[in-house]
């Protein structure tokens, strides 16, 4: 047992945590949850509500949204130093709430193929997907890391442009690559990756030896 509960489906945003809790080090505990059952009973309803994943439970207080729990674990430990000094954050706060607003927002309209019309963008909180990766490609510019070394906004940003890149959802540009491809260049990433791959192949085995026979 440990301190440390994290709740997720490896096919889901819960990547993202498994991600941040590899690079963080410290010891958890896992448990996945089925879209069609548990995460909709009154164990997972008392964690959250809304009954999505992931969240995490950390000495009896939970967190949930990816995002804030990114920045939570980064405080929560910061020997793994992946948030900047206090005083330092203001890069830090602003390309991880850009990954998890306007970028957030631009993948979930993609997914279900629907473009604001021009007249209606203003109501929507990332104007459309062109302002958002203009804006991106001028926010990098020449850096490597957002606050010039690899931390939490980087895990989060970087993230949320991988997946677009590998549902097909967007080409990104050889700055937008690059710069996944340094972010994700990183021995957590690898660990993170294969535990959920794995963890998919369990719950695929699992779905299929319950399927009734033919």
């Amino acid at each position: 047992m440990t301190d440390l509960t994290f709740y997720t489906n490896p096919q889901s945003r819960g990547q993202i945590v498994r991600w941040m809790l590899e690079e963080v080090g410290a010891p958890y505990e896992t448990v996945i949850l089925d879209y069609a059952t548990t995460l909709k009973g009154d164990e997972y309803r008392a964690i959250n509500p809304m009954m999505k994943i992931p969240a995490i439970r950390h000495r009896g207080k939970v967190v949930t949204e990816v995002a804030a729990i990114c920045a939570y674990l980064a405080d929560a430990f910061p020997d793994a130093g992946l948030a900047p000094a206090p005083a330092d954050r203001a890069d830090y706060y602003r390309y991880l709430f850009f990954a998890s607003g306007p970028l957030e927002m631009t993948f979930s309209l993609k997914a279900i193929n629907y473009d604001p019309p021009a007249d209606k963008q203003r109501m929507f909180g990332h104007g459309n997907e062109a302002l958002v990766f203009e804006a991106l490609e001028t926010m990098l510019g020449d850096r490597d890391y957002v606050t010039g070394r690899f931390s939490a906004a980087d895990l989060v940003l970087a993230s949320q442009l991988g997946f677009m890149m590998m549902f097909g959802m967007i080409e990104g540009s050889d700055t937008l690559k690059a710069y996944v491809a340094r972010c994700t260049d990183r021995d957590a990433w690898r660990r993170a990756k294969q535990i959920d791959t794995d963890a998919g192949e369990a719950l695929k085995a699992a779905a299929q030896a319950a399927a009734p026979a033919a």
